[in-house]
């Protein structure tokens, strides 16, 4: 069973409590800094300041990668930061979805007071795009020597690709073994099915017709992978090709739509709510609230969690599980409402959250040990 500590205050302070090399991974969603809804706590810059990811690097064992939350608008600040602070920059995943709703200005009002013709002339245009993408950035702690030597020692910085693949089997095209002396054609292939699945990509989607649609059914050729499978990496002078000799090339053809990528919808009602019961902040024991100002919470519905940035658990477990080795410590210096931590809670990790608001944790908490109790009880 994982273990939980939930920690109130400023993730600058508290990472100073912690020891050098002590977390496996930071999976971890920062205010975005737009202001969502003028909301003080997503303009405090927070988000951009390199003493925190600097503190953050230190905790972190070599090699241990971290998983942050971007918006499109702010994400070059978020990895400048990360970058300033010592990380390598790995990877974008970007997590493109349909929901969306453009936050858009309509100056056209008002300006037909002014000017009718002038209206008429711009009628239509607006100020900002349907948003349908969050993006995730992906750093690394350097290593200390070798990939293996820090695997060895400290058991991280290797990605978890078969805990991560999707589902489906998958053609490999794999190239007979050839010397290429004196042979004027490449020889054929020979296919077999990887039934573990597809190997993960940087990209997530919602799943939804409308971002299907947007991939049409692909096929893809051999390529990517190779092996030695001879003593010696001799090049090759003979044949018409440049391949090394005595190497097997294996090709991981991959075709189909988006049902390639992992898919994971925006967090339903059930998943947010999931284990928040009582009295709290204006709920009854029936779980339908006495006052709310947040728009993702209606008088008198029975949601409870009302934080404003959930993110949805299939999402969280797939990326935890992506970057953190097997019993690892997971850290999310951005807890909210914990959704991390619920993720790391169904992964058997080992979870720390730090959050300044009280209230974001007390549901934090209660989310986690419901699912905690839900898998005590298989």
């Amino acid at each position: 069973m994982m273990q939980l500590k939930l920690l109130r205050g400023k993730s600058e302070e508290l990472l100073q409590q912690f020891d050098d090399n002590v977390f496996d991974s930071i999976v971890t969603d920062p205010p975005y800094e737009i202001g969502i809804m003028n909301r003080e706590w997503d303009k405090t810059g927070i988000a951009f300041n390199v003493q925190l990811w600097t503190e953050a690097l230190r905790v972190m064992k070599p090699g241990a990668f971290l998983l942050a939350f971007g918006s499109t608008k702010k994400y070059h600040r978020l990895v400048c930061a990360l970058e300033d602070a010592g990380f390598n920059i790995i990877d974008t995943i970007p997590w493109v979805y349909s929901s969306g709703f453009p936050k858009a200005y309509n100056a056209v009002k008002k300006i037909r007071i002014v000017s009718e013709e002038l209206a008429d002339k711009y009628d239509g245009f607006s100020t900002a795009l349907k948003p349908a993408v969050e993006l995730i950035c992906m750093a690394q702690k350097p290593f200390i020597g070798t990939i293996a030597d820090n695997v060895i020692k400290w058991g991280t910085g290797m990605l978890n690709i078969d805990g991560c693949r999707i589902p489906g089997a998958v053609p490999i095209n794999r190239l007979e073994k050839w010397s290429g002396f004196g042979e004027l054609k490449r020889p054929g292939y020979t296919q077999e099915m990887n039934e573990k699945g597809r190997w993960p990509a940087n990209f997530v989607h919602d799943g939804s017709d409308e971002v299907i649609s947007m991939f049409p059914e692909t096929k893809s050729g051999a390529g990517g992978k190779k092996k030695n499978s001879s003593k010696g990496y001799k090049p090759n002078t003979y044949g018409t090709d440049n391949r090394p000799y005595g190497t097997e090339y294996i090709g991981y053809g991959d075709e189909g739509s988006a049902a390639r990528f992992f898919y994971c919808a925006k967090t339903s009602k059930i998943d947010r709510d999931e284990g928040v019961f009582g009295e709290l902040n204006g709920y009854s024991h029936d779980g339908r609230i006495e006052h709310t100002d947040t728009p993702y919470q209606r008088q008198d519905s029975l949601a409870r969690n009302d934080h404003q940035t959930v993110k949805p658990t299939p999402l969280m477990r797939w990326l935890v599980r992506l970057v953190t080795p097997p019993n690892g410590h997971v850290l999310d210096m951005f807890c909210g409402s914990g959704s991390t931590g619920k993720a790391c809670a169904i992964e058997n990790f080992d979870f720390t959250g730090i959050d300044k608001d009280q209230h974001n944790l007390d549901i934090a908490k209660m989310r986690i040990d419901y699912i905690n109790n839900q898998l005590r009880l298989l």
